[in-house]
């Protein structure tokens, strides 16, 4: 079995789950062609380089992430630092010849993701994108319904990830609000997984176009080190928010099917409402990540009286969900999606077969947003441009 050597560059959230899930992988997927080691963890924070040896089993942990994505015994690199060191680390990583698995977003901006893209093209190395909601065993489930024609013509689809991560205006002016290190705001935040979950449903998108507002335009300044979830005092001195709060999208996709897209860091209410519907011909699907395990089927039958919507509940009937448990609707969890994607990443890096989503659907995703940002100035429909075609 062949041992693939892991390096993962930031242990934050992500990088805890990545680093949990690649632990997790022997475990759960006993019939691999691969295993997987942690060796190096790269973080500028003590703490977190003391953890990922003491309790991930990290072989060792360094602050220079350089050193992390050069070093010999490791074969694949994930990505899971603040944003704007996204494209360094990503060149860094392909010169090296490693596979790169990189959290969204890619770079902060289209043009960011772009670089990324290119730089991993011309190195010839795997790619991955942590577009994770793609693999919950019921997406997979209505995209194959989709395919096999189940809801016949697509019609409309609506895309929105509502959250309120942001929603408290004592939440600390991190990175993540700054355009030099965070990049777009919820567009390149969120909104990219609404964008990738249709895509990958439903198909391409042509024409779009939508609006964009900042809602909380001052936020407290950090004292010292921060966290996203810190607050600040009302008496702390503030600085100005540099990207958007909520974006909106009106789109026509190449099927010939229109949708809505809507992404806001500041409504109240929907905690974590990252969800699709899908309108067809011949019936709909509705699924909505707070309630993972669960998808809404309506089949339009015109001869029947018994009409309404029907709940799937998940099951090991559905692809990767028997890895975690077995039966019928018993749940699973975020980080369970997060290790069956590193999982597959892993096989195709072991056996030399490809991974989707990589770089190029990352690309994908970034050339509607820029669509979509040019229409913020037009105000005006503005046409999806392939900014990967003149790329490589």
């Amino acid at each position: 079995m062949k041992r693939i050597g892991v390096a993962v560059l930031g242990l934050g959230w992500m990088g805890q789950a990545h680093s949990r899930s690649v632990v997790r992988i022997p475990s759960l997927f006993p019939d691999r062609s691969c295993d997987p080691r942690l060796i190096v963890c790269a973080d500028t924070e003590a703490d977190r380089r003391e953890r990922a040896v003491r309790d991930f089993g990290f072989a060792r942990a360094t602050e220079d992430w350089r050193e992390a994505v050069t070093d010999p015994e490791v074969d694949a690199v994930w990505v899971t630092a603040p944003n704007m060191l996204h494209v360094p680390m990503i060149q860094a990583a392909a010169a090296a010849g490693k596979a790169i698995f990189s959290e969204k977003p890619i770079g902060g901006t289209p043009a960011q993701t772009v670089e990324a893209y290119v730089a991993a093209s011309a190195a010839g190395v795997l790619t991955g994108v942590g577009y994770n909601y793609l693999w919950s065993p019921l997406v997979l489930h209505a995209r194959e319904l989709i395919s096999s024609g189940a809801l016949g013509e697509i019609t409309h689809y609506r895309g929105r990830f509502l959250s309120m991560y942001g929603s408290d205006e004592m939440g600390l002016l991190t990175w993540r609000f700054k355009l030099d290190e965070g990049g777009y705001g919820v567009s390149s935040d969120i909104l990219s997984h609404s964008v990738s979950l249709a895509q990958f449903l439903v198909g391409g998108i042509h024409e779009v176009v939508g609006m964009q507002h900042t809602v909380i335009t001052q936020r407290p300044v950090p004292q010292g080190a921060a966290s996203h979830y810190g607050r600040g005092r009302p008496e702390d001195p503030t600085g100005p928010v540099e990207n958007e709060d909520f974006a909106s999208m009106l789109c026509r996709f190449d099927c010939g099917a229109t949708g809505t897209f809507e992404t806001s860091r500041t409504t109240i209410g929907p905690e974590s409402q990252n969800a699709f519907e899908v309108y067809g011909t011949k019936g709909a699907l509705a699924w909505n990540f707070e309630r993972l395990n669960e998808l809404q089927y309506y089949r339009h039958e015109p001869s029947t009286k018994e009409t309404g919507w029907t709940t799937i509940f998940g099951g090991d009937r559905f692809p990767f969900h028997g890895a975690f448990v077995p039966g019928q609707a018993n749940a699973i969890g975020f980080e369970d999606i997060v290790a069956t994607e590193d999982f597959v990443f892993l096989e195709a890096l072991a056996t030399g077969g490809t991974f989707s989503p990589g770089f190029a659907e990352a690309v994908n995703v970034v050339s509607v947003q820029q669509a979509l940002i040019t229409s913020w100035a037009s105000r005006t429909w503005e046409p999806v441009i392939d900014l990967g075609a003149s790329a490589c």
